[in-house]
């Protein structure tokens, strides 16, 4: 509730013969303007009404006002006394409402609901069929206050779970996991250019001969891996004859790709536009 404190009431009238003259008031003065002491507060200082005003209670809402009304009291949220709640919170709404009127609104309409409950307990109750309870004016309000009051403990049992930039702060450090340098993927259109560089020089060399040969894609996978046997890197080239024609070039580039599927070797490259290698994916046994 929102607690006004007046200064004015600090300040003494000067003594109209006395003008320009400072009252004393046991040789203290009250305060220094300028380095000269000042022994009253001057009459033509003015201090808006809110300057000094103390909150003592911050309410979220009707709710939490209420609430606040009957937990302070110690009373049963089961058997609210509606005449004593009603009385405390009009009076708290009477301090809002010339201060913030669109905040009284919401508070205006809890008044009207804890008076309308408190003329109905008034009336004489209504009768209830055989082996049912009478109904309580009360029972909504009182369902709604015991749901605040759960959602609101769970939001403060929330607030004290430590949270990151509040609480304390996320530490990264980077912790190199492996001393193994690793070369760079081969880029698809590197590789599909160094295979036409490699087709290009092929129909240079070839000759003009037409024959049948069964290619075995599995045989070529076999002799790549014969090639590379005992070798750190092979450059992409070497892995190629020319002079055998496209077809074997062609079964050479498909085995390649398939032992590149099955990971059984790497194909890797230095860096961009770098010469293109070809590695064993594992160290054979001796």
């Amino acid at each position: 509730m929102p607690l006004t404190v007046d200064l004015s009431a600090l300040g003494a009238a000067p003594d109209p013969d006395l003008s320009g003259t400072p009252i004393v008031v046991d040789h203290v003065a009250v305060a220094r303007l300028y380095g000269e002491p000042l022994f009253a507060m001057p009459q033509d200082l003015y201090i808006p009404p809110d300057a000094l005003e103390v909150f003592l209670e911050a309410f979220e809402g009707p709710l939490d006002l209420l609430l606040y009304l009957i937990r302070k009291q110690n009373f049963n949220i089961l058997d609210i006394p509606m005449a004593g709640v009603t009385r405390q919170y009009l009076v708290y709404v009477e301090e809002i409402r010339g201060r913030n009127l669109e905040l009284a609104a919401e508070y205006l309409l809890m008044a009207a609901m804890l008076i309308e409950i408190k003329s109905r307990m008034l009336l004489p109750p209504r009768k209830a069929a055989p082996g049912e309870e009478a109904e309580d004016p009360r029972a909504e309000l009182v369902r709604r206050l015991l749901e605040y009051e759960r959602i609101k403990l769970a939001a403060a049992q929330l607030n004290e779970v430590p949270q990151i930039g509040r609480d304390f702060l996320k530490a990264q450090v980077y912790i190199e996991q492996s001393l193994q340098p690793r070369f760079p993927d081969v880029n698809v259109v590197d590789l599909q250019q160094a295979w036409a560089d490699i087709l290009q020089r092929a129909k240079l060399v070839q000759h003009h001969r037409i024959t049948r040969a069964e290619l075995s894609v599995r045989e070529h996978m076999s002799i790549v891996l014969r090639k590379l046997q005992g070798r750190r890197f092979v450059e992409f080239e070497e892995l190629f004859d020319a002079g055998k024609g496209v077809p074997v070039l062609v079964v050479t580039f498909i085995a390649m790709l398939e032992l590149a599927k099955e990971t059984l070797i790497e194909i890797t490259q230095a860096e961009v536009f770098a010469p293109i290698y070809v590695r064993l994916a594992y160290s054979p046994v001796a």
